[in-house]
């Protein structure tokens, strides 16, 4: 453990001392100055506890020890004044401290106690050893007495100058030794701003060297394809958003240099449009394309939709999967290496040896968090340049948060739904309203509408989130009756081939209700589904509600998305089930989803490593995240290789710090 680095959990105040006769039960934590009148042993063996009374001109308190009672009597004598800290109990209509902080009053004036105590939080096995957070304490003032002034300066002299920052050895001594909260508030922040500095230096001086080394190709016209479809083609205007995006991918795929650009857009908002328009641009230009999806069913969707935009165009599309024929593959192959196929859309496949293009100039991910970095990486490959690449997420992701996981791309946001869609109507229903719930989904079939039914799972081994699908469709089939509605059933038990079925027929209007797992989450497309019923909605998290939520309202009818708990509801499942209902807004949800679950747990952020900060804290300090980006990326747009000698530290620390973590507490 780096022990400089082990930084207090809060500050107890030691400014102010309170009189016996003046406690009251709201007060938390009390400081008394009093004379011990004396000590008493009560009870024998494991129930034995050491009773002290303390005094002052006001009155009378107990201190009570129920644990270490052989190591504290001896220190403790009657007649002497001491200072006592703990928190105080009412009990019998008198006041007690248990396991007070006591210290005689002659050594707490010799030390000139400070008005701030820090609090350090420990471990069981710490405590087992005397580390709770006053034998912490007592390290930490040791080490601050060894290493004052010696601490390495890890800022530049100009920044530390322009910003007023505090020295990195003050701020130390300030966090465990302060004077006062201004004085924390400034050692906080000069210590969190150097986390967030070197975390984006690293991930930005990645972004400006790849750029710099490598060249992407050069769509130098917007062509026929794009012209034809933009004009002809669509039935409907693009939104503002979209364009905007569009312009970005243009600008990009124009300069020479190689794109990395991450597309971020809610449900339903058009991102796959705007790829396939990006990828109109590379076919243009005489190029090959390729959009990569996670499942199967996703690829699937794909290939339909695009191959219908555009057919019209003259352009063959293809689609590899696992369940691709060798008859299909070997003619996908042929027609790749040639170049007269145009557009690839698949699943890890495209990403397998044996597929080789002619000249791929555009790779687009769909939902990338799904992939490993070295199957993504593996489509680099498939070029001699390697191929732009276009992300796209419909998982919002905090602005905070993409800046630090998604750093090294750039990022445009699609944040307007097409014209016509209607917002989803949100309701949360109890157990016992489970009638009116099913009422609803009858009448809207009635009308011609698909309801689903989801369920959660976790694992999909585990045999309760198995019965509990099971006995809901069973509880659903008895509500609905064959012949006269038709239900599907879909979960991650069965076979791909019966999965596919069953989602097929749903999504020909042969079943009127689908009953399934989490396993529709993505790619399923149905415009004719108006109800989404969440069943144990408490176990999700807000994320996979808003991207369950996202599978109706893709028509337009009104939608409605019901949110099915039990009775007993934790505080944050009351916040989700609330924020579900209040807003359709991703980004919104997903700004509380982080400040509910913590940086470290949204989809994807674990393995980056970059979550593991020492101090700061990516939902907390959103405004120092974006002034430390903007710092670091001025210096590198300045000086990309750090060679300017006012850069020097900036440089080492990198160097030192490039295999591993930075250990922010280095002695010089």
């Amino acid at each position: 453990m780096n022990l400089i680095e082990h930084y207090p959990i809060r500050y107890s105040d030691r400014s102010q001392f309170y009189k016996i006769g003046d406690l009251h039960p709201e007060i938390q934590n009390i400081q008394i100055r009093g004379k011990l009148v004396n000590i008493e042993e009560i009870g024998g063996g494991k129930k034995s506890r050491l009773v002290a009374r303390l005094r002052d001109d006001t009155g009378l308190i107990e201190l009570i020890w129920f644990k270490g009672i052989k190591y504290v009597k001896p220190t403790l004598k009657p007649g002497l004044e001491y200072v006592v800290f703990g928190k105080p109990t009412l009990f019998n209509s008198r006041f007690n401290v248990s396991h007070p902080e006591i210290i005689p009053f002659l050594e707490w004036n010799k030390k000139g106690q400070k008005g701030l105590q820090a609090v350090y939080p420990s471990t069981e096995k710490l405590k087992a050893r005397y580390l709770d957070s006053k034998g912490i304490g007592k390290l930490m003032d040791n080490l601050l007495d060894e290493v004052k002034g010696k601490v390495e300066e890890s800022l530049p002299d100009y920044l530390i100058q322009a910003y007023k920052l505090m020295s990195r050895d003050r701020a130390f001594l300030e966090m465990h030794q302060p004077e006062n909260h201004e004085i924390i508030n400034k050692a906080k922040g000069r210590l969190k701003f150097d986390e967030l500095f070197y975390v984006q230096m690293r991930i930005l001086k990645s972004k400006v060297a790849n750029k710099k080394k490598f060249r992407g190709a050069v769509f130098k016209e917007v062509g026929a394809s794009f012209n034809k479809l933009y004009n002809e083609v669509l039935p409907f205007d693009l939104t503002g958003a979209q364009k905007r995006v569009i312009k970005d991918v243009r600008k990009d795929v124009a300069s020479g240099y190689h794109m990395n650009r991450l597309i971020q857009g809610d449900v339903g908002s058009g991102k796959t449009l705007v790829a396939l328009m990006s990828m109109l641009l590379a076919i243009d230009n005489g190029f090959q394309t390729c959009l990569m999806a996670p499942t199967e069913i996703l690829a699937q969707q794909h290939h339909i939709g695009i191959q219908e935009l555009v057919t019209p165009l003259g352009i063959e599309v293809k689609l590899l999967t696992g369940s691709s024929k060798t008859k299909e593959r070997r003619e996908i192959h042929e027609k790749l290496e040639t170049g007269e196929l145009k557009i690839l859309i698949g699943t890890h496949a495209l990403i397998e040896d044996k597929v080789k293009f002619k000249n791929l100039a555009l790779a687009v991910i769909d939902e990338q968090h799904r992939f490993g970095v070295a199957q993504r990486s593996k489509l680099w490959k498939k070029n001699t340049t390697p191929p732009h690449i276009l992300v796209m997420t419909a998982t919002p992701i905090p602005r905070t948060l993409a800046m630090t996981l998604y750093g090294d791309l750039d990022t445009s946001v699609i944040d307007e739904l097409p014209p016509g869609r209607k917002p989803i109507v949100t309701r949360h229903f109890k157990d016992s309203q489970r009638i009116r719930v099913l009422s609803f989904m009858k009448q809207q079939i009635d009308l011609g509408r698909q309801v689903y039914v989801v369920y959660p799972l976790i694992e999909e081994s585990e045999n309760m989130d198995y019965k509990d699908l099971m006995d809901g469709y069973e509880s659903v089939t008895r509500y609905f009756p064959k012949p006269t509605y038709q239900l599907s059933i879909v979960h991650g038990r069965m076979k791909p081939a019966d999965k596919d079925f069953e989602m097929r027929q749903f999504a020909e209007g042969k079943t009127q209700i689908m009953v399934a797992t989490t396993v529709i989450e993505v790619g399923v497309n149905v415009p004719n589904a108006s109800v989404m019923v969440i069943e144990s909605a408490e176990r999700f998290g807000l994320s996979q509600l808003h991207q369950l939520r996202g599978r109706v309202g893709r028509g337009g009818e009104q939608s409605f998305c019901m949110l099915m708990t039990g009775y007993k509801l934790s505080k944050e499942s009351k916040t989700r089930m609330e924020t579900m209902v209040r807003t359709n807004d991703g980004f919104e949800l997903s700004e509380v989803d982080m400040k509910l679950r913590g940086p470290g747990n949204i989809e994807g952020t674990q393995q980056s490593g970059l979550m593991e900060m020492k101090i700061a804290n990516i939902v907390q300090d959103g405004k120092i995240v974006s002034f430390a980006r903007a710092k670091a990326l001025e210096i590198l747009e300045a000086d990309p290789d750090l060679i300017d000698p006012k850069n020097q530290i900036i440089y080492e620390i990198l160097e030192r710090t490039s295999g591993g973590k930075i250990t922010w507490g280095r002695i010089s």
